[in-house]
C-alpha cells in the first residue's frame, strides 16, 4: 500500500544532526524516514531543502475575543502557518479574560474550522479564581495555567505575594508567568516625564523589576514545589538567577524571545518609535549581550514570539497620554522562523538547537504529545526552507490583522517554501492552502521531564 505522503531528498533536521532521504507520512504521523522505495498517494520534490520539524510557538496573543479589530484566531493562525508555526498557545488576556472553564470552551469553539494550526489556550489566574485552578489546568486544550505578576496589556494581574503563592499551590502542571514587579512599575512610573517619551520605557520597567518578581517567582516556586516557566526574559540580572535554580534541580525553565535577541536600546526606539515598545521592554545593549551568552550557555528552554499585535493607529497614539496612549506589544509569530534561521546564518545559533527549542523543548516542558521532532511516530508537522535564502520583510507579505511589522525593510533569513500540517500541505510560498484544519493540542504532561541546563 502506497504512503499518504512521500516528500523525497529533503535534508530532515533534528537535534541530532541532518538525515538525507525522504519523509514518508501515514495517516498524519510520520512513518519512515530516510531511502526507501515504496510510493506516497502524494509525492512532494523537496532536493536543495530542510525539512525542520514545525515550530511550536508557546506564547502568542490573538486577541479574540474582544478585539478582533487587531487580530482575531483566523487571522493569527493564519500568519502563524505561512511562518511555518504549526502549534500556539495563546495567552489569556482576551476580553473577557480565559479564567474559567466557559471561557476556554469559547475560545475552542471559535477555533474549530477557523484555526490554520494547531492549538491550545492558558488559563489565567486571578486572586478569585484560585480554588479552580487545579481542575481548569486538566481540562482539555489548556496547556495550564499563565500568571500576569506584573500589569500589562489586559485586567489579569497577581500582584500580591499571598495571592502568587496560593497560585503555585493550586495546581501541578508548569506554571508560566509574566514577571515584573507590580509595586516597582507603579513606583516607577511616577518618573515619567511629560508628556513622555518612548525612549523611557525600559528605564520605566527596570531591571529591577523583572529580577525582583523573578527571584520571588522562583522562591514561591520551591516553596510550593511547583514547576514555573519564565517567559520574555530580558534582563541579564534575571539570568543567574534561573541558572542556580536548575542548577539546585529546581524545575524551572526560560523564553526568550527573538525580538530581545535582534533589537537593543536605544537605537530601536530612535528608529521605530512606539513600535518598539513591548512589556518586559526592548533594553540597552548590555542586556542583549547577556542573553546572547545565555543562549549558548543552554539557559533558555525555548522561544516565544511573544505576538503581540495591535492596529498602526493604536501604535502611533502617544506614549503616555489621556485618555488614550501606545499599548505595548508587536507583532512577531509569522517573523520568528525568519529570524531565527537568520541567527543561524550568522552563525550564532546552531541549527540543532534552533530545533531542539522550537519544538523538543516546548513539547517536553508542557507535555505535548506527538509533536515537536521529525520521527516516525511523530504528527507530520514539516517545514521546507531553503537555509541559504534571505527575504526582506514587507507588510503586504504579512497575515496579521494588524498590517505591519516591526522588521519592515529588513532582510531576515529563509521563509518556508511549504508546510504541513500533521501531513496535510498547509501553506506554500507565503500563503495558506486548502481550508483551516487546526485541532486541539493532546497533551500527556505527568510524563514531562524537569527543565534543567541542556
Amino acid at each position: 500500500m502506497p504512503y499518504d505522503l512521500v516528500i523525497r531528498g529533503a535534508s530532515v533536521v533534528t537535534s541530532d544532526g541532518i538525515v538525507e532521504g525522504d519523509v514518508a507520512v501515514d495517516d498524519g504521523r510520520i512513518a519512515k524516514i530516510g531511502t526507501f522505495g515504496e510510493s506516497g498517494r502524494v509525492e512532494a520534490r523537496a532536493e536543495g531543502l530542510h525539512a525542520l520539524p514545525g515550530v511550536i510557538d508557546t506564547q502568542v496573543h490573538f486577541r479574540e475575543p474582544g478585539a478582533t479589530h487587531k487580530e482575531d484566531i483566523e487571522s493569527g493562525t493564519r500568519a502563524a502557518i505561512c511562518g511555518g508555526v504549526t502549534t500556539i498557545f495563546e495567552m489569556p488576556n482576551t476580553d473577557p479574560a480565559t479564567t474559567s472553564a466557559t471561557a476556554l470552551a469559547d475560545k475552542l469553539a471559535r477555533s474549530k474550522g477557523r484555526a490554520w494550526c494547531d492549538y491550545a489556550y492558558f488559563i489565567g489566574a486571578t486572586a478569585q479564581n484560585v480554588e479552580q485552578l487545579p481542575d481548569l489546568e486538566q481540562l482539555p486544550g489548556t496547556p495550564g495555567i499563565k500568571v500576569f505578576v506584573g500589569s500589562s496589556t489586559g485586567s489579569l494581574l497577581v500582584d500580591r505575594e499571598e495571592d502568587l503563592g496560593r497560585v503555585l499551590r493550586a495546581g501541578e502542571r508548569r506554571c508560566a508567568l509574566h514577571c515584573e514587579d507590580e509595586e516597582i512599575l507603579r513606583a516607577r512610573a511616577l518618573l515619567a516625564s511629560t508628556p513622555g517619551d518612548v525612549r523611557e520605557h525600559p528605564f520605566l520597567r527596570d531591571a529591577e523589576a523583572a529580577w525582583h518578581a523573578t527571584r520571588r517567582v522562583i522562591r514561591l516556586a520551591r516553596e510550593a514545589g511547583r514547576p514555573v516557566h519564565i517567559l520574555h526574559v530580558s534582563t541579564a540580572d534575571e539570568l543567574p538567577l534561573i541558572a542556580d535554580a536548575k542548577r539546585l534541580n529546581q524545575d524551572v525553565s526560560a523564553e526568550v524571545t527573538p525580538q530581545h535577541l535582534y533589537f537593543s536600546a536605544p537605537s530601536c526606539y530612535k528608529e521605530l518609535g512606539t513600535m518598539a515598545q513591548m512589556n518586559p521592554p526592548i533594553r540597552e545593549g548590555y542586556h542583549t549581550r547577556s542573553l546572547w551568552r545565555a543562549l549558548g550557555e543552554g539557559l533558555f528552554d525555548c522561544f516565544g514570539s511573544d505576538h503581540a499585535p495591535h492596529t498602526l493607529e493604536e501604535k502611533g497614539l502617544p506614549y503616555r497620554g489621556k485618555p488614550a496612549r501606545s499599548p505595548s506589544g508587536m507583532p512577531g509569530v509569522q517573523t520568528m522562523l525568519p529570524i531565527l534561521l537568520k541567527f543561524v546564518q550568522q552563525d550564532r545559533l546552531p541549527l540543532a538547537q534552533l530545533v531542539r527549542m522550537t519544538g523538543e523543548g516546548p513539547a517536553r516542558l508542557y507535555g505535548i504529545r506527538g509533536k515537536g521532532s521529525l520521527a516516525p511516530g511523530f504528527d507530520a508537522d514539516i517545514v521546507l526552507c531553503r537555509l541559504e535564502e534571505t527575504q526582506r520583510v514587507s507588510r503586504w507579505g504579512h497575515h496579521s490583522r494588524c498590517g505591519w511589522s516591526p522588521y519592515e525593510g529588513r532582510t531576515l533569513g529563509a521563509y518556508p517554501h511549504s508546510v504541513y500540517l500533521r501531513g496535510r500541505l498547509a501553506a506554500r510560498g507565503g500563503q495558506p492552502v486548502g481550508n483551516p484544519e487546526g485541532d486541539p493540542v493532546a497533551f500527556q504532561w505527568k510524563e514531562t521531564i524537569p527543565a534543567k541546563i541542556q
